[in-house]
């Protein structure tokens, strides 16, 4: 094998030695030419592709490596302002540690977290001694549709500035990842097949105007592998911004509150199974043993579909809730004002007094984990 190998390679470079006498000795210009693309998308991005979405996007994303003792977690970060400001879970700084930063230009900055949001898996870090840093575009997850193409960027393994493009899959889905701690989070995400990995976490899902739609966070794998099969989530963009925006002013972040513990319902739905007194839940008038069908137009499947749903609005906002009895006849609307609570842990489905709870499991028994 080895002789062959050595043979191999004397042939190849006597090929090489022998072509370039050739073109030394005819006197000529190249055999060769190489041309410019024609539609000149390579030299000059234009707005509604992946190579312009990348392009404006990268220069706003940044790595982050966080180290404490051993251990440590690497992840990726958007920029928010020129002075530092930087958006990203809160799976990936939550834990502690000595957080660097590597910009797009490869300069290195040193970091501390402002504040973090474990309920929707945010947080934002303050980058040390920055200054004229490019912020991203924020977009409107709103505006989203299924279908639509999307650019994710991040540090995927340790790969800075990996760019991978796709569709936007699904929307308002569901998602119940655990960190590795153990540590569950509901919210209500964006579904996509860009290709999503460990190392992607904080980073931005961008559509193809480079403007920041969702901040990746978790993915949907077998339990034999880690890695992406096309089921990524994205927290939106809609409910990121405001919770950024509120943990830079504050350092704390807040959430809505229904005011209700259950269980998941006979035949879909979510059961309550107490109403916190007090709670906007007891003011409109929701009742033990009547089960919650619908969030304004989107049906409710289980009590932590729930709660995702009911985090995806701000605090202070109006809803409509159709609630049933428990076999999901004689049906009602009902008007809710949501309540709000400083976000200082991760919602749960579990109520302390009957010590009921809805699982936290996908239907084929996995659990996606952090991106």
């Amino acid at each position: 094998m080895i002789a062959v190998a050595l043979v191999a390679g004397l042939i190849g470079g006597g090929v090489g030695v022998g072509g370039g006498m050739l073109l030394a000795d005819s006197g000529g210009g190249p055999v060769i030419s190489q041309h410019d693309p024609v539609t000149g998308t390579q030299v000059n991005a234009q707005t509604g592709t992946v190579q312009y979405a990348a392009s404006k996007a990268s220069s706003s994303t940044v790595d982050i490596s966080v180290r404490s003792g051993r251990s440590g977690t690497e992840g990726t970060g958007v920029v928010l302002t020129p002075d530092g400001y930087v958006l990203t879970n809160n799976h990936v700084v939550g834990s502690g540690g000595e957080i660097s930063v590597t910009l797009a230009d490869g300069t290195k900055k040193t970091a501390t977290v402002v504040g973090t949001s474990p309920s929707y898996d945010l947080a934002v870090i303050k980058l040390n001694g920055a200054d004229g840093l490019t912020p991203a575009e924020l977009g409107k997850s709103a505006d989203l549709t299924v279908g639509q193409p999307v650019v994710a960027i991040g540090s995927p393994l340790g790969l800075e500035g990996t760019v991978t493009s796709g569709i936007i899959s699904a929307l308002n889905r569901t998602v119940e990842p655990q960190d590795d701690s153990g540590q569950s989070v509901i919210y209500n995400g964006i579904q996509t097949d860009a290709s999503i990995n460990s190392g992607n976490s904080g980073g931005p899902l961008v559509n193809l105007d480079g403007q920041v739609v969702g901040i990746n966070s978790s993915i949907l794998s077998k339990s034999s592998t880690s890695g992406n099969i096309g089921l990524g989530f994205s927290i939106p963009i809609d409910t990121a911004s405001r919770v950024a925006n509120e943990l830079i002013k504050s350092g704390v972040a807040t959430k809505p509150q229904l005011g209700v513990f259950g269980t998941d319902g006979q035949s879909g739905g979510a059961t309550i199974s107490s109403v916190v007194a007090g709670s906007a839940a007891e003011q409109a008038g929701l009742k033990t043993g009547e089960t919650i069908v619908k969030v304004g137009s989107q049906t409710v499947s289980s009590f932590a579909d729930l709660i995702a749903k009911i985090n995806a609005n701000a605090p202070g906002s109006k809803i409509s809730l159709t609630v049933a009895d428990p076999q999901g006849g004689n049906q009602r609307q009902v008007e809710v004002t949501l309540g709000s609570q400083q976000d200082k842990a991760a919602e749960t489905a579990e109520d302390p007094g009957t010590q009921e709870q809805s699982p936290f499991m996908w239907p084929n028994g996995q659990l996606p984990s952090d991106g």
